[in-house]
Parts: C-alpha cells; sequence; structure tokens
C-alpha cells in the first residue's frame, strides 16, 4: 500500500522533522510513505473572509497538483468523522482489501481547507474537536497510521 501525506507548508522545528523521519521509519515495513510539502501562503493581520478564501483557495491549487488520479482522497478536517485507533485501522485494512492501494491525506493549511479540497475527498477525518498546529498535526496522522498498522496485524500497542 502506498501512503501519500500532502501537508500545506514546511516543518520549521527540528523536533517535528525528527518525529516524522522517526514515524517514516517505523512506518517503511507497512507501506510506502510518501511526504509532500506545498507552500504556505502568508496571511496578513486582519485578513477578511475574501482575502482568507483567496489564500486557501492559492493553496488548493498545490493540494490539487500533487493528489494522484489514483489515490482515494482523506482530509483532515475538524468537521470530518471522528473514529478511536482501531476504526481508523481498519478502515485502512478495508481500503488496502478493496483494491484501493493508495491513500492520500491531505492536511490544510492555518487557515483550513479550501472547499474545492473538500469536494474531492472521498471521506474526511477528524482527529478531534480541538485545533492542532498543522505541522503537530502531521505527527499525529503519522503515529495514527502507524498505530492502526500495528493494530490490523495483531501486534502489541499502547491502548
Amino acid at each position: 500500500m502506498k501512503i501519500t501525506v500532502i501537508a500545506v507548508g514546511k516543518l520549521k522545528e527540528h523536533y517535528f522533522r525528527d518525529a516524522v523521519a522517526e514515524y517514516a521509519k517505523r512506518l517503511g515495513r507497512y507501506c510506502r510513505l510518501e511526504i509532500c510539502e506545498v507552500a504556505d501562503e502568508k496571511t496578513p493581520d486582519g485578513a477578511s473572509e475574501a482575502q482568507e478564501d483567496a489564500i486557501k483557495a492559492k493553496e488548493a491549487e498545490r493540494i490539487l497538483g500533487k493528489i494522484a488520479p489514483d489515490a482515494y482522497v482523506v482530509t483532515l478536517d475538524i468537521g470530518g468523522r471522528k473514529m478511536d485507533s482501531v476504526a481508523f485501522g481498519r478502515q485502512i485494512e478495508r481500503l488496502g482489501i478493496s483494491g484501493r492501494s493508495h491513500i492520500a491525506f491531505i492536511i490544510g493549511g492555518s487557515l483550513g481547507l479550501h472547499e474545492r479540497v473538500r469536494q474531492k475527498a472521498d471521506a474526511s477525518v477528524s482527529f478531534s474537536d480541538m485545533t492542532f498546529p498543522h505541522q503537530l498535526m502531521r505527527v499525529i496522522l503519522l503515529e495514527q497510521i502507524y498505530r492502526g498498522f500495528r493494530i490490523v496485524n495483531g501486534e502489541p500497542y499502547h491502548k
């Protein structure tokens, strides 16, 4: 299975880069992982709703350009479906069994995702009602993908 993470912005802090590298290494035994970073747009202080939409539209163009035609697209969105780690792992497993061998997870920028990206999604997942920095969300996503593979393979994991 191939897992692609398309994320707006670069990881600036070394501890986020180190954590992503660690989970990428661990995931190597379960899937082919690709991480695609797309440039984020600067948001001026006090940006209007129209300015914010224009910023999200520019980021959406970059995101949409990275989505492979064969990918099952999952957006990370506060309004998405909530599930526990077991259900998340089982969903990845079901996709693989059904012949969907490529999953693309989309992490938006600080303003979230443009509606065009949401419309492209086959599914939307929410990890919490809380808002997380998009850099940290990349680490959380990779940890949950790793945990999901461990669960479906009957391997130990921390509950």
